[in-house]
């Protein structure tokens, strides 16, 4: 091989090696830039958080943790809820029987780092205000969460009854 030949087979490959590192650090700095997915574990717990609102006893503050174009298909009601007048309405009438909330079975889908689905079966122990007599309902759930504006928000929240139940 001749001098000239060497220079250039080292100018070849000096400038692949630049040309690879230049990728590597485009490639690394693309996926820094990227949101970190939720946990299932921390999205699962976005309903204790909802729980604990209705623990409050506030239409309002239960409605706050839903977006403001959030659909409820509720539990205890025929009638769909699409806006936070309809969702507040329906808390109004919910938190009446002191819902106490838990989890029976839950399955997590973490779509990617703004958006999940937590589904699954929970409970609900309610005491009727006039006697004071408790009662525990089973239903199947499914919440679609996403995040926006950084915080968590309920987009879609599907409650009904067991049918067995």
């Amino acid at each position: 091989m001749t001098r000239k030949t060497r220079i250039r087979a080292a100018l070849v490959t000096a400038t692949a090696l630049v040309t690879a590192a230049t990728v590597t650090v485009g490639v690394s700095a693309a996926g820094a830039d990227e949101p970190k997915k939720p946990t299932k574990k921390q999205i699962a717990a976005l309903f204790d958080g909802w729980n604990a609102a209705l623990q409050t006893g506030d239409p309002e503050t239960v409605a706050d943790r839903y977006a403001k174009d959030a659909v409820l298909l509720p539990t205890l009601s025929n009638e769909v809820r699409t806006d936070r007048a309809g969702i507040v309405d329906y808390m109004e009438h919910f938190l009446q029987n002191k819902p106490v909330g838990k989890k029976i079975e839950t399955h997590v889908n973490v779509l990617d780092s703004n958006s999940a689905l937590d589904s699954g079966v929970y409970q609900f122990t309610l005491t009727d205000k006039a006697t004071g007599k408790k009662n525990v309902v089973e239903a199947r759930y499914t919440y679609e969460y996403e995040k926006r504006n950084g915080q968590w928000k309920i987009v879609n929240h599907h409650s009904s009854a067991m049918p067995e139940g």
